[in-house]
């Protein structure tokens, strides 16, 4: 009787392991659909917001020459040439 009672308690185990694993992967499951929707609407009100602004800059707008200069000279020391 004591292997039968230790295959069953085996068993239990399994089941309850399994089982608890199964539950976890649901919620992460169920939490990523959740955060991917939250993203999904943060985006396109971003994106809303920022179509409505037409004063939008671009990057060499906003690098002065000097900058850009150093960046070029840093990137060529950088390559060896």
């Amino acid at each position: 009787m004591e292997q039968a009672d230790l295959l069953t308690q085996a068993l239990n185990l399994t089941m309850f392991g399994m089982g608890f694993v199964f539950l976890f992967l649901t919620l992460l499951i169920f939490v990523t659909k959740v955060m991917s929707v939250i993203v999904q609407k943060l985006e396109a009100r971003i994106k809303a917001d920022s179509s409505q602004d037409n004063n939008s800059t671009t990057l060499e707008q906003e690098i002065d020459e000097e900058t850009k200069f150093v960046i070029e000279q840093a990137i060529k020391m950088h390559r060896g040439a």
